[in-house]
């Protein structure tokens, strides 16, 4: 069995965002609390050795919550995995206290590109700041300001991507997906991934799902992006889980998909190491247990 990223959990459910669509309460905890968990390096090493061994070159850093309100966690991991020498290590963060809070954080950014991380991820919804404020600061005035946390992130020699959550009412039509790309392009956004939002078959929270469930954008909506793309933008490359790169007018884009199941593919797109020590392989499913 071969997998394409390791995604190491970093922190816990605890989140400074209020996305109506929370991934954390669509999926299973497996093992996540609010407070930052012990984690079992035994079990860390372990997946580290499976992903080299897989030919892995890709870790990311993610979470149930927001992983960088446990930064010296994010740290403690990033020395451990120095033996393997991955090539790239990313971050998925909502990009807040990166922003908010620069006198504490950019030491930190600092010191996980010396101990290589390669790029920040940080998730949107759309390109518009009021947009982005409704869905993860609607307790706040004001959303960050995006462009100069891209500017401060490439001042650190961190390349970004933005992660965008498509859905009804935001990001979804070809001409939305065009404004969004110009504005990464304009920032100098190394990639650009869209990925319309997406629930699990089973019932979890009900606010969440039905939310979800009303902002989810339509197939035909997905058909014509893919449609626009196909024909508009030059195709650069098929990830083994399908999703799709291409470059718009030289921004790199990838129209991906989440939750997906593939239980006949011999490559798998996860391997995914919670902090108790559990590794799995799907993220919406406890039974996808190898450790």
């Amino acid at each position: 069995m071969q997998f394409q990223t390791l995604s190491v959990l970093a922190g816990s459910e605890a989140c400074n965002a209020r996305c109506p669509f929370c991934v954390s309460k669509m999926t299973p905890p497996n093992g996540i609390k609010l407070k930052e968990p012990e984690v079992n390096w035994r079990n860390f090493r372990k997946a580290c050795i499976l992903a080299h061994r897989s030919g892995v070159s890709t870790v990311m850093f993610t979470g149930k919550g927001e992983p960088t309100l446990f930064p010296n966690q994010i740290t403690k991991y990033l020395r451990r995995m120095q033996e393997f020498e991955f090539p790239m290590i990313e971050l998925q963060t909502n990009g807040i206290t990166l922003a908010d809070l620069p006198e504490e954080y950019d030491s930190y950014l600092r010191e996980w590109y010396e101990l290589g991380m390669t790029t920040i991820a940080v998730s949107v919804v759309h390109y518009n700041p009021e947009q982005n404020r409704r869905v993860y600061l609607p307790y706040k005035k004001a959303y960050i300001n995006l462009p100069e946390l891209i500017r401060k992130l490439h001042r650190l020699n961190l390349s970004v991507r933005l992660t965008c959550v498509l859905l009804r009412g935001f990001i979804d039509s070809v001409p939305r997906l065009e404004e969004l790309a110009a504005f990464a392009r304009d920032n100098k956004v190394e990639q650009l991934t869209v990925t319309p939002v997406n629930k699990p078959e089973d019932i979890r929270d009900t606010a969440v799902w039905n939310w979800t469930n009303q902002h989810h954008i339509s197939p035909e909506q997905v058909a014509e992006i893919a449609k626009f793309l196909k024909e508009k933008a030059s195709h650069l490359r098929t990830l083994a889980h399908g999703a799709e790169v291409y470059d718009l007018n030289g921004q790199n884009i990838c129209l991906n998909h989440c939750l997906d199941v593939r239980p006949n593919s011999k490559e798998m797109r996860n391997l995914i190491f919670f902090p108790d020590g559990h590794l799995r392989y799907y993220w919406q499913y406890p039974g996808a247990i190898l450790l």
